[in-house]
């Protein structure tokens, strides 16, 4: 469900029609009185002639270039049977142009050539004959305000056709190279998330490793004398390292790059350390309520993806949310971790709260890794809702 109902495609729309019937109309009324030769034909035609050519501009963002072969045709009937404003035949052909404009945004390079060629085709071919057969010259009309030459009006449109042909193409390009930008930053933030987390992987495993080295140890010096401290100790091996190998097998899909800095060599944070987030968050504008439930025998890896989820979303809820409480609930239960971060918020969410904000993109990679589900947007009654829920295997003990 679309958040605001009049949005760009909406405004556009009706923007395209104003202008539309706009256009429709001053072709109409430069047809019935135009500086040269008025048209002698029933006045029907010329606001039938005017609709025709202006008229589908309305659609011209839905079906580019169908529009556009329309209007090509219909501008050059209403030009050879002499339905245009002699003096101000470019009027007749403003509606060509800005059709012309919207397919060289839209197509590519050979296309845009042809319909270009068919633009300037249609006033090549049709004003210089519509001249002829009516005999006009600039004699026959000494008190024209426009010059009565077939070349200067053809000149004109020759002149609006171009230009707004080779604007459209400006556009496209340099809307391509914003969308290269784009798809550029979003990989550089998927590739800084994933080495993030590669690090943070690498300090669980090489923790795990660290306690069951020290457990054999333990287990190799007692065995003999104290049996069940030595059943203790194997079990915690079996546990860390079914543990530690589920994580070596996610840390080798992940990308690490030698050449960045060294990673932080502090103890890796967790869900335990959300009551001191919210705590450093909460102010006298912001009101944060943390609910936790079940999440303390979380895997340290996911254990570490909650807390960094939680984090990205309430520094969101911070940049640009204008918030004045937010909800914080993590519920794990069996199997499965449920995450969900709801604000208030009352600013405009088009910056860093949009589907492909580095933020947001961060969050995605990091449940992806779990295979998890993760879910972004407005929330009916207003404000922002960051949902996410994480899967994952525990590890069984055994007798």
């Amino acid at each position: 469900m679309r958040s605001r109902p009049f949005g760009p495609e909406v405004r556009g729309a009706v923007v395209d029609t104003a202008v539309a019937a706009g256009l429709a109309y001053l072709l109409a009324y430069s047809t019935l009185d135009p500086p040269g030769p008025a048209f002698t034909g029933p006045e029907w035609v010329a606001w039938f002639a005017g609709a025709a050519v202006g008229l589908p501009l309305a659609v011209r963002r839905r079906w580019p270039l169908p529009v556009l072969g329309w209007m090509v045709v219909a501008a050059a009937t209403a030009t050879a049977f002499g339905v245009v404003g002699t003096g101000v035949i470019w009027v007749t052909y403003a509606p060509l142009a800005l059709a012309l404009y919207t397919a060289a945004t839209a197509t590519g390079p050979v296309v845009a050539v042809v319909a270009l060629v068919a633009g300037l085709a249609a006033p090549a071919a049709t004003i210089p004959w519509l001249y002829d057969r009516l005999g006009i010259a600039p004699s026959d009309a000494p008190q024209s305000e426009m010059p009565l030459w077939w070349q200067v009006e053809l000149g004109m449109v020759t002149v609006a056709v171009t230009a707004a042909w080779a604007t459209g193409r400006v556009v496209r390009w340099r809307r391509m190279v914003h969308a290269g930008i784009a798809r550029q930053l979003a990989l550089d933030a998927v590739a800084a998330e994933r080495l993030r987390i590669a690090r943070e992987l690498h300090d669980i495993v090489g923790h795990s490793m660290s306690l069951i080295a020290v457990k054999a140890t333990v287990a190799n010096h007692i065995a003999a004398e104290r049996p069940g401290e030595t059943r203790a100790a194997l079990l915690t091996i079996e546990r860390t390292s079914r543990s530690a190998l589920t994580e070596i097998r996610r840390l080798l899909d992940v990308l690490r790059s030698d050449t960045d800095p060294a990673a932080d060599l502090g103890p890796s944070p967790g869900t335990a350390d959300l009551s001191d987030l919210t705590d450093r968050l909460r102010s006298d504008g912001l009101r944060v309520d943390l609910r936790l439930d079940g999440a303390d025998d979380l895997p340290q890896a996911v254990d570490l993806t909650v807390f960094r989820i939680v984090q990205e979303a309430l520094t969101n809820v911070m940049k640009h949310a204008n918030a004045g409480h937010c909800q914080v609930t993590v519920l794990a239960r069996d199997g499965g971790v449920h995450i969900e971060v709801s604000d208030d918020g009352r600013a405009h969410r088009s910056s860093g709260r949009s589907p492909t904000g580095q933020g947001l993109i961060g969050m995605r990679e990091r449940v992806a890794m779990y295979g998890g589900t993760l879910s972004t947007g407005p929330r009916p009654e207003g404000g922002f809702r960051v949902v996410a829920d994480i899967p994952y295997v525990a590890v069984e003990e055994t007798a």
